[in-house]
C-alpha cells in the first residue's frame, strides 16, 4: 500500500479556527470523527485515501480545534462543516460520519437535502432509538466509555495501551467536555431529524456494527428507514468503533459503495 501524504492546516470558517487534515487522491470524503475525538494517524484513513481526497475537520472544540464560545449544539457544528466545503471549493463530497460525527453528518444533509452527494453513517447517534438508550458517558469514566466502543479488548490495549497516557486521557476528557455542551439535553439525539431526513435524497449507506454496545442497532435501523435512499449493513466482528478493530474490512465497504 502506497504511504499517504498528510497535510494538517488551521483553517478559519465563519471566524473560528479548525484543525483540518487531509490525504489521499480522488473523489472527496469529508470524515467526520467520534465523539472522543480521533488519533492524527490511522490505518482505517490511510485505506480511504488510496482512492479518494480525504477531508478530516476537528470538530470545534475536540481535538486540535480551539472550543468556540458560541457552538452550543451540534447543528452549530454542521453548519461551521457545510461552510468548510464551501471555503475548500469542494463539491459531491461524500459525508463519512463515525457515531457522533454520524450525526453532524446526518444534520449537513438535511441543509442540502438535493444537493449532498452520498452519505456513510457508521453507527449513527443522532436519533433516538426505538428500542434500548445510547450509552451515557456522564456514568461512567471517560476511559471506560472508549473501552466499552471495543469488541475486542485487545485493541484497545493495542491502539492506546493498558494504561493510556496522560495526554490521551486529557484530550478524552475535554472531548466528553464539548459533548456535554453540544449534545445533553437530551442526550446524543435531536427529536426534528428523523422528520427532516426524510427530505434528504442522497444515496446512503448506514452501517450497523455486530457487536455496538455504544448505540442500539434500533438508531441504524430508524436512519435506514427514514432516509429515502438508504440500506442497512451488518459489520461483523466489530464494536462501536468498528474502524479501529475493522479498518481494512470498513474501508473497502465505504469505497465500494462510493465506486457503485
Amino acid at each position: 500500500m502506497p504511504t499517504i501524504q498528510w497535510t494538517s492546516n488551521t483553517i478559519t470558517v465563519a471566524g473560528t479556527e479548525l484543525h483540518v487534515q487531509r490525504g489521499g487522491t480522488g473523489t472527496p470524503i469529508l470524515l467526520l470523527h467520534r465523539d472522543i475525538g480521533t488519533l492524527e494517524s490511522l490505518p482505517f484513513y490511510d485505506a480511504l485515501a488510496q482512492r479518494h481526497d480525504v477531508i478530516i475537520p476537528h470538530h470545534p472544540g475536540y481535538g486540535k480545534s480551539p472550543r468556540p464560545e458560541w457552538v452550543g449544539s451540534t447543528r452549530d457544528i454542521a453548519t461551521l462543516h457545510r461552510a468548510l466545503l464551501g471555503q475548500l471549493g469542494v463539491k459531491d463530497a461524500t459525508l463519512v460520519g463515525l457515531g457522533f460525527g454520524g450525526w453532524i453528518g446526518a444534520e449537513m444533509a438535511t441543509y442540502a437535502p438535493y444537493d449532498t452527494s452520498k452519505i456513510v453513517l457508521l453507527n449513527p447517534m443522532g436519533v433516538k432509538p426505538p428500542n434500548g438508550d445510547i450509552l451515557d458517558q456522564a456514568l461512567i469514566s471517560y476511559i471506560e466509555y472508549v473501552q466499552a466502543g471495543f469488541h475486542d479488548a485487545a485493541v484497545f490495549d493495542r491502539i492506546f495501551g493498558a494504561r493510556p497516557s496522560s495526554e490521551q486521557l486529557i484530550a478524552w476528557d475535554i472531548c466528553r467536555e464539548m459533548s456535554f455542551r453540544v449534545a445533553w439535553r437530551p442526550y446524543m439525539y435531536n427529536d426534528s431529524l428523523p422528520h427532516l431526513l426524510r427530505g434528504v435524497q442522497a444515496k446512503a449507506l448506514i452501517l450497523a456494527s455486530e457487536h455496538d454496545q455504544v448505540v442500539p442497532r434500533s438508531a441504524a435501523t430508524l436512519y435506514a428507514a427514514q432516509l429515502p435512499n438508504a440500506r442497512l449493513q451488518i459489520v461483523a466482528n466489530a464494536g462501536h468503533l468498528a474502524e479501529l478493530e475493522q479498518p481494512a474490512a470498513l474501508a473497502d465497504i465505504i469505497t465500494s459503495f462510493i465506486a457503485a
